[in-house]
């Protein structure tokens, strides 16, 4: 059992105080009182806000903070510790974030347990906010400061040696749990959603499906870190009252590869083909010159074939998702929307024809 609150109504004075002495961030104030609230919509971790009340001088000590959870769902739960997600998103904040110019949350407390299916992290609260809606979209102003937060990660991560940490390999048991538990994905999500995709898109489901060897076997141009679901759900704009334009949270997919996945990602099933086709070279030409500013050389044509190749990681994880954390109604209108994106831009794009190039080449 871990040594740590597992749950919202597990936290109290006692372990609040310490982890916010421990931070720096306390001084002399004691807290008197508490209150605490759900937040967000997260599908393998539960987030809840938690409201401070101090006896005695309390400045500079935080009036609220965020804690997030392993997920209240055995399934979620389950999911989750098979794949280390949540032992990613903790070692993140533990040796990553620091090393990036992204914006993330500063983190009072990083705690995980050998199970891999218990954790706790708390952070700075960034609200006021506008929390991020898959299901509702972005402003082109929003999906342009989305782009240059990616560079912000990318261009410091480049072939650090961090990447070849222990925690960040691939474990071949979850990789071949992986590629064996695809295709049954791709059937319930077939048999679920078969009358709500349009044909041409399932198509593109299955044709990654009939691929699989190909998708997971494939060669990355570059090596940098990956926040790996980088859409809007895991996005908060104009944190602290729009002080700053926007934050990325859930860090659970982190991973090491190509940032262009990242990009492919979120322009095919973060922001949806409406916003995407008018504005994408424009978007992929602020990303490359952010990338280029950081030391980073990049144009749009040099990465094309990448992009593409990325929008299938949408694809990917739309249907393996839908199969394997807890059913929800919101949840099934978040799959399709990722997958209904996603496989539009790889069938604008022949997504499937630049992985096929990529492979011959490598």
């Amino acid at each position: 059992m871990a040594d740590f609150p597992t749950r919202p109504d597990e936290v109290d004075a006692v372990w609040l105080e310490a982890q916010l002495s421990r931070a720096g961030v306390l001084g002399d104030a004691r807290i008197a009182r508490f209150a605490w609230q759900s937040i967000g919509t997260g599908q393998v971790g539960d987030t809840a806000r938690f409201t401070l009340e101090y006896a005695g001088l309390s400045k500079g000590a935080p009036a609220s903070v965020a804690i997030k959870f392993p997920s209240s769902d055995p399934t979620s739960r389950q999911t989750a510790a098979a794949f280390s997600l949540y032992s990613r998103e903790v070692m993140f904040y533990r040796e990553v974030a620091s090393l990036t110019k992204m914006r993330v949350p500063r983190t009072y407390a990083a705690m995980l347990d050998p199970n891999g299916c218990d954790f706790v992290l708390m952070f700075e609260d960034l609200g006021p906010c506008e929390a991020g809606n898959q299901l509702e979209g972005c402003t082109l102003s929003q999906a342009r400061d989305a782009m240059i937060q990616a560079a912000a990660l990318h261009a410091p991560t480049r072939n650090h040696a961090v990447l070849d940490a222990e925690w960040l390999q691939p474990d071949p048991q979850a990789s071949a749990s992986l590629r064996a538990l695809y295709p049954q994905a791709q059937t319930v999500f077939r048999e679920r959603y078969a009358d709500l995709l349009a044909p041409e898109l399932m198509a593109v489901c299955e044709a990654l499906n009939d691929n699989l060897d190909l998708w997971f076997d494939r060669q990355h141009s570059s090596r940098c870190f990956l926040h790996g679901d980088f859409r809007l759900d895991n996005m908060l704009f104009g944190i602290r009252g729009g002080a700053e334009p926007v934050a990325l949270v859930d860090w659970q997919t982190s991973a090491v590869g190509c940032g262009l996945t990242d990009i492919g990602y979120f322009l095919g099933c973060g922001i949806g083909s409406e916003l995407r086709r008018p504005n994408e070279r424009a978007l992929l030409e602020a990303y490359c010159t952010e990338m280029t500013r950081l030391g980073v050389p990049l144009t749009v044509d040099a990465i094309w074939d990448d992009y593409c190749i990325g929008a299938l990681h949408g694809v990917s994880t739309a249907v393996f998702s839908a199969a394997f954390v807890v059913r929800t109604e919101r949840g099934d209108a978040n799959f399709l929307s990722m997958a209904r994106g996603a496989c539009e831009l790889a069938l604008e794009h022949d997504s499937l024809g630049a992985l096929k190039r990529r492979m011959e080449h490598a």
